[in-house]
C-alpha cells in the first residue's frame, strides 16, 4: 500500500506562533506556565493556564472575518496556513476536490458558547450573535479553512476528547490511504481557557492548583504531579500520499506510517487502571505500521500529570514494550504547552516529526521526585540528542477513547 508523508506542518500554541519557534522552546524546555489573564480568577482554587501570548488573528484574516470567527478557529486557519504554505501545496479547480480538511476539536467554540449565554442572561435573546452557530460548532474549523482556501474534498471534525486531534490526523490517514483524497489539511484546535472551562476541569479534580508556585508544574510523572494545567492552540499537517507528493516535487517532512484507536469501556473519565485500552492501540498501531516495537526510538506520551493518567500510560507502555520499556526514552511536553484538549496530540505529532528531523528528544521538565509507579525514562528535564527512526504519539481521552499515531523517517 502507497506511504502516507506529511509535507506541511503550521501552529499556534503557548510556546510560539510557528512550528520553528516553538521547536525551539521545546528544546529549551520553556513553560508556557502563567497567572490566567483571560478573566478574574479571584477565589479560584486554580488560577494557572498556558494562554497563548501575542495572537492577532488581524495577521491571518481581515479583522471583521477575525470578530466573526471564536477563538479556535482563528487558531486553526493561523496554523493551516503555516502548514499550507510550509507544504507548498497549491488549491487549484482542478484539485480542489481531492484535498480534504479534517481539524477535529474536542470542545468547538467554548468562548463564544460562554460569552452568548452572558450576553443572553444580561440582555436578552436578541442580543444572541447571528454568527453564534458557525461559531461554536466543532466543524467550524474545517469548514472554515475549505473555505478560505477552496478547498472542495471532505471536510470534518472528529469529536473524541483529547484524543480528536490523533483520531482526526488518522481519518484523514484512512482517506488517503483508501484514495479517497490526495492530500488532506488535518490536525485540531481548541480554545477552552475560559470561565466555564477552567470551572469544570478543576471541579473534577484534573487541574493542578499550586498558583503561588507555578514554576514546578505541571509535572508529568513526578510523584509529587497534582494534575494538569489548560493550555489553548492548534496543530495542523498537510498529508499526501507519497506519488502526489513527488509528483509536485514537495518536501517530505516524515511518513505517517500507523494509526489506531480502541476504547477502554470502562469509566467516562478515569482511564483503565492498568492501561489495558491505550496498550491495545499502541499494539494495533504498531501493527499498522508493520513496526516491531524494538525499533520505536521515541514515544509522546499523554502524559497530563493527573496521578491516574500517568500510572496507567506507563503500564500501558510496559505491558506492549516489556523490558524494552525502560530503553525507550517517553516524555509529556505537555508539560510545557499545557493540555491542549483535543489539539495536543496533533502538536505533539509535529514534535515527533521533529524528533526524527533533528535527533533530538524533548524533555519533560519540572520532573524532580521520581515515582515507583513510573519507573521509566521520561527525558527529565533537558532535552537529549538521539538517533529517532520511529516514534509515536498517544492521546487518551475522557470517554475511554485512546488513540495512537506511528510516525517514520522517511526513505
Amino acid at each position: 500500500m502507497e506511504k502516507i508523508v506529511i509535507t506541511g506542518m503550521g501552529t499556534v500554541n503557548p510556546l510560539g506562533l510557528t512550528v520553528e519557534e516553538t521547536w525551539k522552546n521545546i528544546k529549551n524546555g520553556v513553560s508556557g506556565v502563567g497567572p490566567i489573564t483571560r478573566f478574574d480568577t479571584t477565589g479560584w482554587l486554580a488560577q494557572i493556564a498556558c494562554e497563548i501570548k501575542g495572537f492577532d488573528a488581524a495577521q491571518y484574516m481581515p479583522a471583521k472575518e477575525a470578530r466573526r470567527r471564536d477563538l479556535f478557529e482563528q487558531y486553526a486557519s493561523a496554523a493551516a496556513q503555516e502548514a499550507l504554505q510550509d507544504s507548498g501545496l497549491e488549491v487549484t479547480p482542478k484539485n480542489a476536490g481531492r484535498i480534504g480538511v479534517l481539524v477535529s476539536s474536542a470542545m468547538g467554540g467554548l468562548t463564544s458558547l460562554q460569552d452568548a449565554i452572558f450576553t443572553l442572561k444580561d440582555h436578552g435573546a436578541r442580543r444572541v450573535s447571528p454568527f453564534l452557530i458557525p461559531m461554536l460548532m466543532a466543524n467550524g474549523a474545517s469548514g472554515l479553512i475549505g473555505i478560505d482556501h477552496g478547498i472542495k474534498g471532505p471536510a470534518m471534525s472528529v469529536a473524541s476528547a483529547c484524543a480528536s486531534g490523533i483520531d482526526g490526523i488518522g481519518l484523514a490517514w484512512m482517506m488517503l490511504r483508501s484514495g479517497m483524497i490526495d492530500a488532506a489539511v488535518t490536525g485540531a484546535s481548541e480554545s477552552t481557557v475560559t470561565e466555564i472551562g477552567v470551572a469544570a476541569f478543576d471541579r473534577i479534580g484534573a487541574l493542578s492548583r499550586r498558583n503561588d508556585d507555578f514554576s514546578m508544574t505541571p509535572a508529568p510523572f513526578d510523584k509529587n504531579r497534582d494534575g494538569l494545567v489548560m493550555g489553548e492552540g492548534a496543530g495542523i499537517l498537510v498529508m499526501e500520499t507519497e506519488s502526489h507528493a513527488k509528483a509536485r516535487g514537495a518536501n517530505i517532512l516524515a511518513e505517517l506510517a500507523g494509526y489506531a484507536a480502541t476504547a477502554d469501556a470502562y469509566h467516562v473519565t478515569a482511564p483503565s487502571s492498568e492501561g489495558a485500552g491505550g496498550a491495545e492501540a499502541i499494539r494495533q498501531a504498531l501493527a499498522t505500521a508493520q513496526v516491531n516495537s524494538d525499533e520505536v526510538g521515541y514515544i509522546s506520551a499523554h502524559g497530563t500529570a493527573t496521578p491516574l493518567n500517568d500510572a496507567s500510560e506507563t503500564k500501558a507502555v510496559k505491558a506492549v514494550f516489556g523490558e524494552r520499556a525502560y530503553k525507550t526514552p517517553i516524555s509529556s511536553t505537555k508539560s510545557m504547552t499545557g493540555h491542549m484538549m483535543g489539539a495536543t496530540g496533533a502538536l505533539e505529532t509535529i514534535f515527533c516529526v521533529q524528533a526524527i528531523r533533528e535527533g533530538v528528544l524533548p524533555p519533560t521538565i519540572h520532573y524532580e521526585t521520581p515515582d515507583p509507579d513510573c519507573d521509566l525514562d521520561y527525558v527529565p528535564n533537558v532535552a537529549r540528542d538521539a538517533e529517532v527512526n520511529v516514534a509515536i504519539s498517544n492521546a487518551f481521552g475522557f470517554g475511554g477513547h485512546n488513540a495512537v499515531l506511528v510516525v517514520r523517517k522517511y526513505r
